[in-house]
């Protein structure tokens, strides 16, 4: 217990990537020639692949299954597969979810059901103990926390075999269904589109919302580029606007959302001092058991449910009241990009968290479409206009006038 509360991986064996350190087994270490092929798993996710693809992509490239590699370097194992290479897309989900890999050790993952009965129970998320930064890291981190983001919206590739890299991603912004994705063999992948998923299944409750895919594309990257260009060349007055666009409703928002937080905590500390006052009126006969029972059992559901969406409140809070330095992040990660000359999955996977599709219109004839880009972490970002670039740029002059006089 001690050495489990101190961070000590506890596991008989290291997760596949990791060995022991033969100086000290306490310690773990990476294990190369297993570590390239997680991290192949890994980008082979953030390219948009689901576990079975990447399971079939191991396969048909000869790649040693964990059992196979421990097998070929003297460790003792179970006997080897009947099929050699035969990846299962299990194995890979596995490898994906273990945050191991990013150099922290999760402790108390799972117990026993007594001393004597040794069956194997596992924990719940929130009942693990997560000690950071213990061993090398083969994953990054970030990497890590976009393939948790891609795994919860888990994307399933059409009848054709193919998955497109904003399955998922797209909304409808009139009955916030997804929107499905539809391509066949039959006609050009050029042709490919999304359509509101409400309207397949009763086409009262929606529109279409029709949208081609190469459409989303284009406008996607024609967005990414413009954003790249403000924050090279005008960081400073594009972080200002978008701290300007952070509205004054959003801040009235906030306070109430923290008005309720407080009033919550409020209300389970009363609680606990409510059922403890009807123990005793109990126990001295003030009220009956039956009194007791019904009003202790009431105070507890009140309770659970006051303590249920905490955490919620909680995460929203952080999650609004970081904006700076969610944006600071979001623009230290563009500033890494010299240049979009296509768009690729690992840019969208990487940058969008989802995409608002309207309801087409039409304008002197013409089908007009808008589109909502979220960006991942900071929202709907507000580009500077022209005037708003060339106000920047007369500034900049003169600051650099000044400074040369």
């Amino acid at each position: 217990m001690i050495q489990r509360m101190a961070g000590v991986p506890l596991t008989t064996n290291p997760p596949f990537g990791y060995m022991k350190n033969p100086e000290n087994t306490k310690e773990w270490i990476v294990d190369e020639e297993a570590a390239k092929t997680v991290r192949q798993i890994f980008a082979l996710c953030v390219e948009g692949l689901g576990p079975t693809q990447i399971a079939k992509r191991l396969k048909a490239a000869k790649v040693l299954t964990p059992t196979e590699y421990w097998i070929s370097i003297g460790r003792n194992c179970s006997k080897p597969p009947a099929v050699p290479y035969n990846w299962c897309a299990d194995t890979v989900a596995n490898i994906l979810s273990k945050q191991e890999y990013c150099g922290d050790t999760v402790n108390f993952r799972s117990t026993t059901k007594s001393f004597k009965n040794k069956t194997k129970i596992e924990r719940l998320q929130e009942e693990w103990k997560i000690f950071p930064n213990t061993h090398p890291a083969i994953v990054d981190r970030e990497v890590f926390e976009l393939v948790q983001e891609l795994r919860q919206h888990r994307r399933r590739p059409t009848k054709s075999g193919i998955v497109s890299w904003f399955s998922g991603l797209l909304y409808c912004a009139d009955c916030g269904e997804k929107l499905y994705y539809s391509v066949t063999n039959n006609y050009k992948r050029e042709q490919a589109y999304f359509f509101c998923s409400s309207f397949r299944k009763n086409s009262d409750e929606c529109s279409a919302h029709y949208i081609r895919e190469k459409v989303v594309m284009e406008n996607v990257l024609e967005s990414m580029r413009r954003i790249l260009l403000n924050v090279q060349a005008f960081e400073k007055e594009f972080a200002r606007k978008q701290m300007e666009c952070y509205s004054e409703d959003k801040k009235r928002e906030l306070v109430e959302k923290r008005r309720e937080l407080s009033k919550a905590k409020k209300r389970i500390a009363e609680i606990d001092g409510l059922i403890q006052k009807l123990y005793e009126d109990n126990a001295i006969g003030k009220i009956s058991d039956e009194r007791y029972a019904t009003l202790s059992m009431s105070y507890e559901e009140e309770q659970r449910e006051l303590k249920t969406a905490l955490p919620d409140m909680e995460t929203y809070l952080e999650t609004e009241t970081d904006k700076a330095e969610s944006l600071q992040r979001f623009i230290d990660k563009v500033k890494r990009i010299t240049e979009i000359k296509e768009l690729t999955s690992e840019l969208v996977h990487e940058f969008i968290d989802k995409i608002v599709v309207h309801a087409p219109r039409y304008l002197d004839g013409k089908r007009v479409q808008l589109i909502d880009i979220y960006y991942s972490g900071v929202g709907i970002l507000r580009e500077l206009t022209p005037e708003e670039m060339e106000e920047a740029f007369q500034k900049h002059m003169a600051e650099r006038k000044a400074k040369t006089a």
